[in-house]
């Protein structure tokens, strides 16, 4: 059969028949070199269940894995990725016939897929539980999968490698990092990478490779060339190449330097000076580009040849890469010689052709490209117009994927009076939480009032999400508001495909506006605002400003007292933050100091000074943060004992243009908790006396502080006062429920006393709060110690073999858990029961395993147990099974 020719089988999705060079291993040119210590490193493949090799082009990836795949002796399944395969049901389609021609053929039951778009989740799962039932792992190479950038297919090849378990072992030739949650297959070392800088090649190597090649050279002139090439495979072969048609090789490796010298001469006049003046012509100006489309071309040349010119160039492998999908690339080596020639023979040209090419790229819609090349033409103020009648000002926030931007920005001098420059400074500057510069450049962007012209719609909203921001972070909601209103009015005002194209100016403009409110202590508009944030878009430019929104919720779920509630929301930012590939901890560290609460909340102090230390390195935010991180900060030194700290910490000041009542009520409490723990009730009352009546949790500590001064009737009309304004969460209704069991203890009415005890504990044990006994003193010791108060408390608050499975104090039936299992917890409690695995239960539910995972932990604490079988017997017993 004919290399090229079609592959027996079928044809593809679009109707197309399979081509045999997909499937077929690459040849390996008469001068390749085998380097043992890569093909010892590559062995390690057979053992895990992937293996990345990732390196630029030209550096010898293919070629390794190539040679390493036909002296493995076992067939290997080898698929080599082009621009034709696109979408879920091309890529499959290809893997499977991929298995096929390496003899491996899959059974019939694996049907092909016949919608080049998409494939069924039942075809996945039945490939995956075929491969797993392998006595032999099946090898498969994918060759270009950087060409595959559809996170789609990312997704279902990760669910098809974890599910075949030891039955597949899948290798990843790439130039770019795979669409895999390779963080996670790192962490539990069962990844195999290999990347650019262990391709490099050695002295030693080199001089091997250039020996293939004709050339016997000294160590030092190998070692000169490896240094200036990099190691670089490619830059090594074309060195060899060149030299060998030369007098003197050696003088002539020793000379050569990227861009002049005899190699750049060589490359000049055998390539380029062959070209007609047309093709040199956009080479030399294509050069100054990452990749290019003929579009592209012809706005650099102000022709409209390129598509016939890159075409021919590439057909004849003149250094001219097919990028894929109608886009080129130069070759790295070759473009840098290009550039170096560009500058010197038409000197000043540079700068107006990186002008164009950002004109062209906005047209186009690539921001990131735009604003490089805008860069390299030192054309601030064009593309900070762009930035904001694009309505991509927020995209400096949530992105561009890199802070090269910032940086740019940042670096510029002097003042303007350019509106849109001001307000991408500004923009800039408090990304790098530079609030004193970002306010600066906001109020020379701000118009003046005698002025007609005050800016399109877009310009004035871009200026109203920054001031929104600069609401939050000077803690001032009043601002924010304003903001916000002017925003609102400005929307219909905007094109809605500008507002469609960039869903992160309103996810930010209400994270801000939620957190102001936050601060001012408005936590039902704060929860809406952050809420429509959480279940706002599902897309990777709504991601941060998501995960800010859930652990700000975490914080109010925390302050209405539901740590356990607030710790889930923190659960689910996680979640979010790993589906996106985002390493731990993400958002602005506000979802790691309520964590630190939480652990507070449940005499955790190791645990929470261990979290509050993981932000110990990031400042906060804005007030909010720092005032939670100075509560948890005053909580872990009263856990420790240090009082004196406590109460100092507690003073701390926030700055803030407005006050916060629950910042305010928190550090008060901190302070009258630590004065009551040095037996002084009446400064502990003395702390709260401004702020007893605005906080549940306040007026809680007033009323502990009036039954520590002897008067109990006084705390417990404060406690009257506080049922009448709800139920409250467990944070404070079980702290309420220990002062009214001990008013009652002193007054000698121990039914009362063992029944509110009682309540406390069931509402305690559900969230495991252990602090507010810690606090209430050792008077409940000895009604601990009765039988059905210590069945309740065993296993969490005091030692005990039971972690549940306690009585009601009035009768002998299990307590219910204090909240009810949902849906989906209770289906992973059946197969629990059932003695399936996590992974198991996460194929059979079809979600991921730390949604299983997450899942577990919520009943978990729901039933009050750490086990799984404990979990199992526990839901039996309540009839939940």
């Amino acid at each position: 059969m004919l290399r090229g020719a079609p592959v027996p089988g079928g044809a593809d999705p679009l109707g197309d028949p399979y081509l045999r060079t997909r499937f077929a291993l690459p040849s390996r040119p008469g001068t390749f070199l085998r380097r043992d210590r890569l093909v010892e490193h590559l062995g390690q493949a057979l053992l895990t269940p992937l293996t990345v090799v990732n390196g630029s082009a030209g550096a010898g990836k293919t070629l390794l894995v190539a040679d390493w795949a036909a002296n493995l002796e076992r067939p290997v399944a080898w698929l080599t990725l082009d621009a034709a395969i696109r979408g879920p049901g091309m890529f499959w389609a290809h893997l499977l016939q991929s298995l096929n021609a390496a003899g491996t053929p899959i059974p019939a039951t694996v049907d092909l897929p016949a919608d080049a778009t998409r494939v069924s989740h039942a075809l996945l799962s039945r490939l995956a539980w075929e491969l797993a039932g392998r006595d032999r792992p099946v090898v498969v190479v994918i060759d270009e999968f950087d060409r595959m950038t559809d996170p789609e297919v990312g997704r279902q090849l990760e669910f098809v490698l974890r599910h075949a378990g030891p039955g597949l072992r899948l290798v990843l030739v790439s130039r770019t990092e795979p669409l895999l949650p390779l963080h996670r297959y790192r962490l539990t070392g069962e990844v195999t990478e290999i990347r650019g800088a262990e391709l490099a090649f050695t002295t030693e190597e080199a001089v091997d490779l250039l020996e293939r090649h004709g050339l016997s050279l000294a160590v030092p002139v190998a070692r000169a060339l490896v240094e200036r090439t990099r190691g670089w495979a490619a830059g090594l072969r074309l060195s060899a190449l060149a030299a060998r048609s030369t007098p003197d090789p050696e003088l002539y490796l020793k000379e050569f330097e990227a861009g002049r010298g005899t190699i750049a001469d060589f490359l000049l006049a055998e390539v380029l000076e062959r070209q007609t003046p047309e093709t040199k012509d956009l080479l030399l100006r294509i050069s100054v580009l990452d990749r290019f489309c003929p579009d592209l071309a012809d706005e650099l040349t102000r022709r409209h040849d390129a598509a016939t010119i890159l075409a021919a160039l590439h057909g004849a492998n003149a250094f001219v890469e097919d990028f894929g999908q109608g886009w080129y690339r130069l070759h790295p080596l070759f473009r840098e010689i290009l550039r170096a020639h560009l500058r010197r023979r038409a000197p000043g040209l540079e700068p107006e052709l990186h002008r164009r090419a950002a004109h062209w790229l906005r047209r186009s819609g690539t921001l990131p490209e735009m604003l490089a090349h805008g860069a390299a033409a030192q054309d601030w103020t064009y593309i900070a117009r762009a930035l904001v009648e694009d309505l991509a000002i927020g995209q400096l926030f949530t992105g561009l994927g890199s802070g090269e931007p910032v940086d740019w920005f940042a670096g510029t001098e002097g003042e303007t009076p350019d509106p849109a420059l001001n307000l991408v400074r500004a923009a800039c500057e408090l990304s790098r939480s530079d609030l004193d510069g970002g306010l600066a450049h906001l109020r020379r962007a701000a118009p003046q009032p005698a002025a007609d012209d005050r800016g399109s719609p877009a310009a004035r909203l871009s200026r109203a999400l920054l001031e929104a921001l600069a609401g939050r972070l000077t803690g001032s909601a009043d601002r924010a508001e304003r903001a916000d209103r002017s925003a609102r009015r400005l929307m219909p005002q905007v094109p809605s495909r500008l507002l469609d194209g960039h869903p992160e100016l309103g996810a930010l403009l209400l994270t801000h506006v939620g957190s102001s409110r936050l601060w001012a202590g408005h936590l039902d508009e704060a929860r809406t605002a952050l809420t429509a944030v959480a279940r706002g878009p599902r897309t990777a430019a709504t991601v941060l400003p998501r995960l800010e929104a859930l652990e700000h919720l975490a914080l109010v779920d925390h302050l209405d007292g539901r740590p356990g509630a607030a710790e889930r929301r923190v659960l689910a930012m996680t979640a979010e933050a790993e589906r996106y590939g985002l390493a731990p901890p993400s958002g602005s560290g506000l979802g790691q100091l309520v964590l630190a609460a939480v652990a507070v909340d449940r005499d955790e102090a190791d645990r929470a000074e261990a979290l509050l230390a993981q932000t110990s390195d990031r400042p906060p935010a804005d007030p909010v943060a720092a005032a939670t991180r100075r509560a948890v900060t005053a909580g872990v030194l009263l856990l420790r004992g240090r009082t004196r700290e406590a109460l100092a910490a507690a003073a701390r000041p926030v700055p803030a243009a407005e006050p916060s009542p629950w910042a305010r009520g928190s550090a008060a409490l901190a302070a009258s908790e630590a004065h009551l723990a040095e037996g002084r009730p009446d400064a502990a009352l003395e702390a709260l006396r401004q702020v007893a009546g605005d906080q549940p949790l306040c007026t809680v500590g007033a009323a502990r502080a009036h039954l520590a001064a002897g008067a109990p009737g006084t705390a417990l009309r404060l406690l009257d006062g506080l049922a009448a304004q709800g139920r409250p969460g467990p944070g404070v209704s079980v702290p309420a429920a220990l002062v009214r069991a001990q008013a009652a203890a002193l007054e000698g009415d121990t039914a009362t006393a063992r029944r509110m005890l009682a309540q406390a504990l069931v509402e305690g044990r559900g969230e495991e709060l252990r602090r507010p006994f810690r606090d209430a003193g050792p008077w409940t010791a000895p009604f601990l110690a009765e039988p059905p108060l210590r069945a309740l408390a065993a296993g969490w608050l005091v030692p005990g073999a039971e972690t549940y499975g306690g009585t009601d104090p009035g009768g002998s039936e299990p307590v219910a858990p204090v909240e009810e299992l949902s849906g989906r917890e209770r289906e992973v409690l059946e197969r629990l029961a059932r003695a399936m695995s996590t992974e198991d239960i996460a194929a059979d539910l079809y979600v991921s395993v730390n949604t299983v995972k997450t899942h577990l932990k919520s009943a978990y604490r729901k039933l009050s147990v750490h086990r799984r079988n404990d979990a199992v017997r526990r839901a039996r017993e309540l009839r939940l099974l």
